[in-house]
């Protein structure tokens, strides 16, 4: 295949390959029979969706692509009895995970329970002290004061902690992989249950919980009773599904689609304090939903209290949802410090060992709190499944982060299966393990070994996909909103990367030590603003620092901001080549 703008080796050393001729076709065949712009046409093709179909992909409703609950196993137990234990009056704890996911299923029970006028108990496990998922103590004291206890984001493997549950009936809402026999619980509904087809797979915690809602609203229908507005948890919804980097296709797009409106609406006292925080002006997006609500709300499980981001999100009251956030936001730059030390040693031993299957990496004293953002941030610096373990008085607690194609979750619980782990478990792209500090290069080799057949089948891994040529004039805001209706983007559903060619750098400068501005035209049209964040960190800043009066080949993603009213349309840079004659 021939380089897109004969690009075979970008500033980042990227070849830059273009859309196939048969997606070219089709995309254009679509945007005549459909009447869209070849913009979007694109983006619907690469999602294989026909023309007659293109009308309800841009404009998905939930009742459409909703699933029916019961598909999934136990689910009418579940259901039935949350219904019982909310009419009752039953005295219920919610247990959940301290990520994102978890804190936004718990926030959905909590606010579900509250609308019938009930309240629960909220347990988060400290990470450091306690670990991920129930425990022996936790569930012991749980069930002798309540009469049902619901596992959120977490339970599927824990058999002897939900034993310990004596005398109380639990119930698992989960979506992590589960093993070969099921936990002694009252329902475990988990659409990653080794007995499921895997249909639901892609959904997260707080989607298997929103099922959960819509099953236990139809028995409240049919008692003739009160029924809580589910479409407005929706934000919460989506909110989870893009930080759990679940993928955005099927009722996942729909989620998202739909949470992010719900979201615009500032209902939510924990995400209005979050978003203002964050300065978020204007509509949310899936982008701000991960890169900057995400985080914050992870911040106190990572290096903080383990309950702030479920207690923030379930907030009622305004002033109370402002210290949350407030304190979540302090704790999130304390984690950016943390992080960025582990991640320069990290990033040092992945590239002293080497190993073009796996990279690793492992250390006395980081902080079990952000191994996994660093295990994300390893992962994008190398594309290869990553590990990073941090080591305490000879355990080692490690998160792994995985890339398209290889199922690292699985090959995680396959470790632990064959004893080279304590434990370990998660989903496909995203993994968690505790190992004997001994064991660790023995079960990082095993794991290489492991994954190495779906490597293999990667295919230009390192390529820079791009979706089609794009004019500075032709990238405006109405353009913008269009290729929004093709979204939401991100795991499973990327969005469109656009190659502008042959421009003329205005300006470039940096912004603060990391990142990189400038602005570029074509012959007669208006210059465009670029971003591109963490540039200096590679070859990308430095070989454009110097770029004023030159001309380059620029690519990446448009991103619409709004500030002070007024809406302003930038490409978020991604790479650049220089043009013909500036070799």
């Amino acid at each position: 295949m021939t380089a897109f703008l004969g690009i075979d080796s970008s500033l980042s050393g990227r070849r830059w390959v273009g859309p196939l001729t048969d997606l070219e076709r089709r995309a254009e065949g679509l945007a005549q029979q459909a009447a869209l712009p070849l913009a979007v046409a694109r983006v619907l093709a690469e999602r294989g969706v026909p023309p007659e179909e293109a009308p309800g992909f841009l404009a998905p409703k939930l009742r459409d692509l909703l699933p029916d609950p019961l598909v999934l196993r136990d689910m009418q137990v579940a259901a039935a009895r949350l219904v019982e234990a909310a009419v009752a009056g039953q005295r219920i704890a919610v247990f959940a995970d301290y990520d994102v996911d978890g804190g936004s299923s718990a926030a959905l029970l909590i606010d579900w329970l509250h609308q019938q006028g009930r309240q629960a108990t909220l347990y988060i496990p400290d990470r450091i002290d306690e670990g991920y998922g129930p425990n022996v103590p936790a569930m012991t004291t749980l069930a002798a004061a309540h009469d049902l206890i619901i596992c959120v984001d977490c339970g599927t493997l824990s058999h002897e902690a939900l034993a310990a549950a004596e005398g109380c009936d639990v119930i698992v809402l989960d979506h992590h992989l589960g093993g070969e026999t099921l936990p002694p619980a009252l329902a475990v509904v988990n659409p990653n249950r080794m007995d499921e087809d895997g249909t639901l797979g892609h959904l997260c915690a707080a989607g298997v919980v929103f099922l959960t809602l819509v099953q236990a609203g139809r028995i409240l229908r049919e008692r003739g009773l009160v029924q809580p507005d589910l479409m407005a948890m929706l934000d919460l919804v989506a909110l989870a599904t893009v930080a759990d980097v679940a993928p955005l296709v099927g009722v996942n797009r729909a989620f998202v689609r739909q949470g992010l409106a719900v979201m615009a609406r500032r209902q939510r006292a924990g995400l209005v304090a979050l978003s203002d925080i964050a300065r978020l002006d204007g509509a949310p997006s899936a982008f701000h939903l991960g890169f900057l609500l995400g985080p914050r709300i992870n911040a106190g499980g990572r290096v903080g209290r383990a309950d702030l981001g479920a207690l923030c999100l379930s907030a009622r009251d305004p002033q109370r949802a402002l210290q949350l956030a407030q304190q979540l936001d302090e704790l999130n730059r304390d984690r950016r410090a943390i992080e960025a030390a582990v991640r320069e040693e990290a990033l040092a031993q992945v590239e002293a060992r080497g190993d073009v299957r796996l990279s690793w990496a492992a250390g006395a004293g980081w902080h079990p709190g952000v191994v996994g953002i660093v295990a994300a941030r390893v992962k994008e610096a190398t594309d290869l499944p990553s590990v990073v373990i941090g080591v305490d008085h000879g355990i080692g607690k490690g998160s792994a982060r995985s890339v398209p194609g290889v199922d690292l979750g699985r090959a995680i619980q396959r470790l632990a299966a064959e004893g080279l782990l304590l434990k370990g478990g998660g989903h496909t792209m995203a993994a968690g393990l505790t190992v004997e500090e001994a064991m660790i290069p023995a079960a990082m080799e095993r794991l290489a070994d492991l994954i190495a057949r779906d490597l293999a089948g990667r295919t230009g891994s390192g390529d820079l996909r791009i979706s089609g040529l794009l004019e500075p004039s032709g990238a405006t805001p109405a353009m913008y909103r269009m290729l929004e209706d093709a979204g939401p983007f991100g795991q499973a559903a990327p969005a469109p990367r656009f190659a502008f060619a042959d421009q003329l750098i205005d300006s470039a400068a940096t912004m603060g030590d990391r990142h990189l501005r400038l602005q570029f035209r074509s012959p007669g049209s208006p210059p465009l603003e670029a971003v591109a964040w963490g540039a200096m960190d590679g070859p990308l800043g430095p070989g454009l620092i110097g770029a004023k009066g030159r001309r380059f080949h620029l690519a990446g993603k448009l991103e619409l901001s709004t500030w002070g009213g007024r809406e302003r349309l930038r490409l978020r840079l991604d790479d650049a080549a220089p043009a013909t004659g500036n070799l």
